[in-house]
């Protein structure tokens, strides 16, 4: 059996693995929402490190009403106004991706365009929107790189949400590929245990808000993708010999799982 191309798809996460959107992106449009709103909330970076501990924007919201004004809980259209809310943050968010501010992490633009040129499937495994998706996509990549993703699985396209396996399920039942022909990569401990829950090999880029987090079970975990001319560090696993992240890479630890 011909064991030199196990790799067959890739399953990317977004915030924190293709850009580092929490802190000065999805944070900020939180506050502006809220401001938008009349409401006294701001979320610090201290705190929304914690309530990042939640995924799910929506679920967010709800999770600080409980934690932090309890009394709003009564609200009789409670889940509708949380909806409308996450929907004013979601259009604030997607202005910051059209303003550019936020760029790709290291490494992503390029992984990408390898892993095309080797025909391998790219895909999306995300809590977030697809409004988001499609916002960081289009103002990083430009607007042709929706259709270089042959899945797009995000937001409440399944019923629970990291660290649950759902979406990964979904995504990979869409590719009707195994577990084991796939990698995924991901920033954080809840998409780590998502990922591994759905038997999925899966190498950790850390992130600003993810860097202390539990990762036992990832094949490799690395500060980032790595460049050529901008190596990564390497913090746990398996060493890449040539400090960046390729096809090659990814082939091997997938090769390695199996």
């Amino acid at each position: 059996m011909n064991t030199t191309k196990k790799l067959q798809a890739v399953l990317f996460d977004v915030d924190g693995t293709l850009a580092d959107t929490e802190q000065d992106g999805h944070r900020i449009a939180f506050n502006a929402a809220f401001k938008q709103y009349d409401l006294d909330w701001d979320w610090d970076v201290d705190l929304y490190g914690d309530l990042l501990q939640v995924t799910g924007g929506k679920e967010r919201i709800r999770h600080y009403i409980e934690k932090y004004v309890p009394a709003l809980l009564d609200k009789s259209d409670l889940a509708e106004w949380i909806a409308g809310l996450h929907k004013t943050k979601t259009k604030y968010f997607e202005s910051l991706m059209e303003a550019g501010n936020i760029p790709l992490r290291p490494g992503v633009a390029r992984l990408i365009r390898e892993l095309r040129h080797e025909k391998v499937k790219l895909a999306i495994a995300t809590t977030t929107t697809m409004e988001n998706v499609t916002a960081l996509l289009k103002s990083t990549l430009g607007e042709e790189s929706i259709g270089w993703f042959d899945i797009i699985g995000a937001g409440d396209i399944v019923p629970s949400k990291k660290p649950a396996p759902d979406i990964y399920h979904w995504v990979l039942t869409q590719l009707s590929l195994p577990a084991h022909q796939c990698i995924a990569i991901e920033d954080s401990e809840n998409g780590l245990k998502s990922a591994l829950a759905a038997s999925l090999p899966t190498l950790i880029t850390v992130s600003g808000y993810t860097r202390s987090q539990n990762f036992s079970g990832a094949t490799t975990v690395v500060s980032d993708l790595g460049e050529p001319t901008q190596p990564f560090k390497l913090i746990s696993g398996s060493n890449p010999e040539n400090g960046w992240i390729n096809y090659q890479v990814l082939n091997k630890l997938v090769s390695h799982a199996a």
